[in-house]
């Protein structure tokens, strides 16, 4: 799935204002591998048209991306993608997709500032390209939710297989996500978002 980039976009439209019911905000990131489906998803579920940083890929990344897959990819986000979408009349969300090309990654550091939690698409064809995702996660302390992407040809796994491969403790959710389809991506993000609130209302209870 293709979207238009920030330079031909000519001004602002209606449905881009932020609403003016909004009472807070939230930065989610969403994270995963390359050609795991991040843009798609920002794209998809954004409620205003999408910034994204795609280049046509280069030869740079043959033999360090793993595009099993993605043959037919021809363009790879560089630096982010952005996308807004109100979860309710007073929660906004700010989407925040990463670059997924290895050599990219140095830039993840500063996405992940400030972020309440993370999306992590995962493609069950490829699992070992989202350990590295899963562990740089951990190491900053950024609650996640794990979004197995619906691509055709995937295999598909029982729950508890999949979290035994990655190696996530039991309380981290898993759901199945067609990052083509809003309603789909929007169920995921209300699946972190519930995620947090169970972990702030574990943080809040009397021991």
């Amino acid at each position: 799935m293709d979207f238009k980039s920030s330079d031909t976009i000519t001004g602002p439209r209606t449905e881009d204002h932020l609403p003016s019911t909004a009472q807070a905000a939230a930065k989610i990131v969403i994270v995963g591998g390359f050609g795991v489906g991040k843009t798609t998803m920002v794209g998809s579920v954004s409620e205003i048209r999408p910034l994204t940083t795609e280049e046509t890929m280069t030869q740079a990344g043959v033999g360090v991306d793993d595009n099993y897959g993605s043959d037919t990819k021809t363009a790879t986000t560089v630096a982010m993608d952005f996308g807004r979408i109100s979860i309710t009349e007073q929660l906004v969300l700010y989407l925040f997709g990463t670059p997924g090309q290895e050599r990219f990654w140095f830039l993840w550091n500063g996405l992940f500032e400030g972020a309440l939690g993370a999306v992590v698409l995962i493609d069950t064809r490829r699992l070992e390209v989202s350990f590295d995702v899963i562990g740089r996660l951990e190491e900053r302390g950024v609650p996640f939710v794990i979004a197995v992407n619906s691509f055709p040809d995937a295999p598909r796994y029982p729950i508890e297989d999949l979290r035994s491969a990655l190696d996530l403790a039991p309380e981290i959710p898993i759901v199945e996500c067609d990052a083509r389809r809003r309603a789909s991506s929007r169920d995921t993000l209300m699946a972190l978002m519930r995620f947090l609130y169970s972990l702030e209302m574990t943080k809040t209870s009397p021991v």
